[in-house]
């Protein structure tokens, strides 16, 4: 295991998403496989440290209770001691293809985002949970996500769209 890197005094935060942070045409057949996907972008930008141990925590997170919201959207999310810095991966699943992360409409996700932040954030994740939440809540946002064929504009979407600030 890795453990986790500081960021040095001084360093203005990243943006919470960027492209190469984006997957699209996801054919994934299992929650934990497109989670794995999204996870592995994380680490290539460089947001987390160890790719199995985090994988570990997001998965404990998800037996514990479902991640899906209303209107075709998952939300894994999870606090971790490998997080760099608080951070959004994002999955559109190709045409024709949904996973089932226990949302209350019963709806399977079409988009998929991975929340990660730093085990010491707990404020901040779950500030960053209802930011996004509310955001997710409107049907234009999700129909955005879903539409978009590029990552850098998904990644401008989350990042102008939902209210970060209060971090």
């Amino acid at each position: 295991m890795n453990p986790p890197q500081p960021r040095p005094a001084g360093d203005e935060a990243p943006e919470i998403t960027i492209g190469e942070m984006v997957a699209l045409e996801l054919a994934t057949p299992s929650r934990e496989e497109t989670i794995a996907v999204l996870a592995a972008k994380l680490v290539g930008a460089g947001r987390i440290t160890d790719l199995p141990a985090f994988l570990s925590e997001v998965h404990r997170h998800e037996h514990q209770l479902a991640t899906g919201l209303p209107g075709g959207i998952g939300l894994a999310h999870a606090r971790s001691d490998y997080v760099r810095s608080p951070s959004i991966a994002v999955g559109v699943m190709a045409y024709g293809r949904q996973l089932d992360f226990g949302a209350a409409d019963g709806v399977p996700a079409q988009v998929v985002l991975l929340l990660a932040t730093p085990a010491t954030s707990y404020s901040g994740h779950l500030m960053m949970l209802a930011a996004l939440a509310r955001s997710l809540a409107k049907e234009p946002f999700r129909e955005s996500l879903r539409r978009a064929n590029d990552p850098g504009v998904i990644a401008e979407l989350i990042n102008s769209t939902v209210d970060f600030s209060i971090l």
